[in-house]
């Protein structure tokens, strides 16, 4: 009986510290600054610095360059895509199409131009 109650305890011991050792997932995960680069536009590569912040249960923010600042009209967010839209500077909204490919990267598109997304560490 003392060994079944050592053997037991030790069971019980090792899943509970199995699960305490569990990486958790961010409960937002597209909520943060993150470096969206576009490559291979009519204007060279664009890189798009963003913080999106949640408000009132929706992902806002803006894309800002170093010479510009675009404020981000909507955001339509699933499990495993984001899409973000906003104003172009040729007057029409456009959206950039992200798909999760781990936790620090997306990748998708802008129009026909290639773009990748990755989380900024602070």
């Amino acid at each position: 009986m003392k060994k079944a109650s050592i053997i037991l305890f030790m069971f019980l011991f090792g899943i509970i510290l199995q699960g305490l050792s569990q990486s958790t997932t961010p409960t937002d995960f597209y909520a943060g600054k993150w470096e969206i680069a576009v490559n291979g536009t009519p204007r060279g590569d664009i890189v798009f610095k963003t913080n999106l912040v949640r408000k009132d249960g929706k992902l806002t923010g803006e894309l800002v360059t170093d010479d510009n600042r675009r404020p981000i009209t909507k955001i339509e967010e699933k499990d495993k895509t984001l899409v973000i839209y906003f104003e172009s500077s040729q007057g029409g909204e456009i959206s950039i199409d992200l798909t999760k490919v781990d936790d620090n990267n997306l990748k998708g598109t802008l129009m026909d131009f290639t773009a990748t997304a990755k989380r900024v560490k602070e």
